[in-house]
């Protein structure tokens, strides 16, 4: 999501409004929990006073995260309302205050600053509904077989059939 800066500076004292679907799938690729997100939906308006934009814009989308128990997958809507403000001054360098953001040639890209707030609202954990969690979580894996109590109290491990024999002798003795 990009703008031309010519186009902010001709809205003069009135805000420059947008309102577009943004692709953030690369988010996918990233080494977070994020295993499926739809483009996400930004609306917003940009004000420039001097040689500072400030950017007032909500994202809303829906991202897919496995649950904290089940590894199952979860839709996590979400609805964020950042606030960004941009320097337009060529002597501003990022080190002068960490809140405002340099803008480098002629365009603002929006892009990096939508991914980086879709990035910060991720959870740290998600569960899914009860139901929902037993029919998607996998019962098995390479080298792993999820076991309910049941079956297990029914299964004796074959090493330890001799013993139980044993213990069984022991106990119909007495």
């Amino acid at each position: 999501m990009k703008f031309p800066l010519q186009k902010l500076k001709q809205s003069g004292d009135q805000p420059f409004y947008f309102e577009d679907e943004v692709d953030v799938h690369e988010l996918e690729d990233m080494n977070n929990d994020i295993r499926k997100i739809q483009p996400v939906h930004v609306k917003g308006h940009a004000d420039v006073s001097g040689e500072e934009v400030t950017v007032n814009f909500s994202i809303d989308g829906e991202m897919v995260l496995p649950c904290a128990r089940t590894l199952a997958d979860v839709n996590y809507p979400f609805h964020i309302q950042p606030i960004e403000v941009f320097s337009l001054s060529p002597y501003y360098t990022e080190e002068d205050e960490s809140e405002i953001h340099p803008v480098q040639g002629e365009m603002l890209d929006l892009t990096p600053y939508i991914k980086e707030n879709v990035l910060l609202e991720i959870p740290t954990r998600v569960f899914s509904d009860e139901d929902q969690a037993h029919d998607q979580a996998p019962q098995e894996g390479k080298g792993w077989q999820v076991v309910t109590e049941e079956a297990e109290e029914a299964k004796v491990d074959p090493r330890m059939a001799k013993l139980q024999s044993l213990l069984d002798d022991k106990e119909d003795n007495h």
